[in-house]
């Protein structure tokens, strides 16, 4: 994929949004990191340009107060806006119902929301991997996440199961392999 001036427009918005905003892992890393790591993989992955600038964009309605649907739609177009759509979880939901509505939506996805909801996944299981290894005491890393060790691994697995018999191989077979990483 050739780097597109479409593309260099929605990191910019990306960066602008998620200013201010932090990897809730504890790691002081900054929020953007996740949503261009996203967007690698997706590259990486051999994505339309459309899926590539929705992994950018993927956390924006969710996380962002100015940034809604439409919006994504006036900018970026409906493609694009109807995989971050397809993305944004209503945060007014408990843990248990945003984790298992994922699960359950994941057969009505557009084949872009797939792809897109499979690098987050992934993206978000490799840090955790790396946060874990990098650590004297996991405890402290599991401490970060609301469903603790056990729950989030439960989730995970549920989603990836999921993701992976629909997702691109070039996308399932590293987010099945980093899965395994975390269970064993």
């Amino acid at each position: 994929m050739i780097y597109s001036d479409r593309l260099e427009r929605a990191i910019h918005a990306a960066i602008e949004a998620h200013d201010g905003q932090y990897r809730k892992n504890g790691d002081g890393v900054p929020y953007i990191v996740h949503p261009l790591q996203v967007a690698l993989y997706l590259a990486r992955a051999g994505c339309a340009e459309h899926v590539v600038l929705a992994g950018v964009l993927h956390d924006v309605v969710e996380d962002c107060e100015s940034w809604t649907v439409a919006r994504v739609a006036e900018e970026f177009g409906e493609e694009v806006a109807g995989i971050v759509d397809d993305l944004t979880e209503d945060k007014d939901l408990g843990w248990d119902e945003r984790k298992q509505w994922a699960v359950d939506h994941v057969p009505e996805m557009r084949e872009g929301a797939v792809a897109v909801k499979a690098a987050d996944k992934l993206q978000n299981l490799s840090s955790l991997r790396l946060a874990l290894r990098e650590s004297d005491d996991a405890s402290a890393v599991w401490a970060h996440f609301k469903g603790g060790r056990e729950k989030t691994l439960a989730a995970s697995r549920a989603l990836v199961d999921a993701l992976c018999a629909r997702a691109p191989a070039a996308l399932a077979d590293p987010l099945r392999q980093v899965m395994a990483d975390l269970e064993g």
